[in-house]
């Protein structure tokens, strides 16, 4: 089969597509027929060597890429229960000490990280849910807010900012969404009920919507300290980046998003997905022979409303 991998770290032409053994569904885990994975910026990072870096990434030769996957399951390993070959999944491989990733014809994943695909999304809009999508479901559980509690979204119009926007207001709360001005009316529409354009000053402009500041703020753009002084005395701030939420000042409480696989929350995704609550957005989808250009597109920072997803 073909995967995508990187032996020596760098730009996107550190990305090669070679071919690999099919791997084999062991104890608890499920093979998975991949239709759709989506490009992410963390896969940028494991690409450019950032993460291993970091710690996160265990040395080896051969390092794979991509966490997310739509497809069907291909093989049932033992002791799975509740999958049987054929099935349309949505996955996510957040465990980077396996070998290779979603950029690839087969992905072998645990079934935990695993759950049935929403059926009215096509396999790349699918595909776009599991990571970004557990980033915020799992950031919002952590803030922990009861209906009618106001919540700072920034980047609310990015993969994980606008999942975030339409999971806080499913759940109630009353959202400010932060993002550039062209993107008020997606705001709005997937639930923010104010919005505050990049072109001021974000604590000032939060501020004099909600006097004495937000409960509670999901920084999804990496803002920092700009995003905490909206937050008031004694809130919450979560960063969805790793070593980016800065200092806990005024008795905020700061914490880091670090997403885990769940099947049980991807479930809730899927259901959501498939009730047409959750709008998911494909930039753009390019063949998985074409992983370097969608790298460069990464890199180049092009403005992009959705993901860009790879097809076999």
């Amino acid at each position: 089969m073909r995967a995508v991998v990187v032996r020596e770290a760098g730009g996107p032409e550190a990305l090669e597509l070679v071919e690999v053994p099919v791997p084999t569904a062991g104890v608890g885990q499920v093979r998975i027929r991949v239709e759709a994975a989506a490009v992410n910026p963390v896969d940028a990072l494991t690409r450019s060597g950032a993460l291993g870096a970091a710690g996160l990434l265990p040395p080896r030769d051969v390092v794979g890429i991509g966490w997310d996957v739509a497809g069907s399951i291909d093989e049932v390993g033992p002791g799975v229960r509740g999958f049987a070959p054929g099935e349309r999944v949505i996955g996510v491989r957040d465990r980077l000490d396996v070998t290779l990733g979603t950029y690839a014809d087969f992905v072998v994943l645990d079934a935990a990280a695993v759950a049935a695909a929403p059926a009215r999304l096509s396999a790349a809009e699918a595909a776009t849910l599991p990571l970004n999508g557990l980033t915020a479901l799992q950031a919002l559980d952590r803030l922990v807010l009861a209906p009618g509690a106001t919540l700072l979204v920034t980047g609310a119009a990015g993969a994980v900012g606008g999942y975030a926007v339409q999971l806080a207001a499913l759940r109630g709360l009353r959202v400010v969404a932060y993002a550039g001005a062209a993107d008020e009316e997606f705001a709005r529409a997937v639930g923010a009920q104010w919005f505050v354009p990049r072109s001021g000053d974000l604590a000032e402009d939060v501020r004099a919507l909600v006097p004495g500041g937000v409960d509670a703020a999901l920084d999804t753009a990496v803002l920092g300290v700009a995003a905490l002084g909206a937050v008031r005395n004694h809130g919450s701030f979560v960063s969805v980046v790793g070593g980016a939420a800065p200092v806990p000042l005024r008795g905020i409480t700061v914490t880091e998003q670090w997403v885990a696989a769940d099947d049980a929350a991807l479930a809730r995704l899927s259901a959501l997905a498939e009730d047409g609550r959750l709008t998911a957005r494909v930039a753009d989808t390019m063949p998985l022979a074409e992983a370097v250009r969608a790298h460069r597109r990464l890199d180049d920072r092009e403005v992009l409303r959705g993901r860009l997803v790879l097809v076999p």
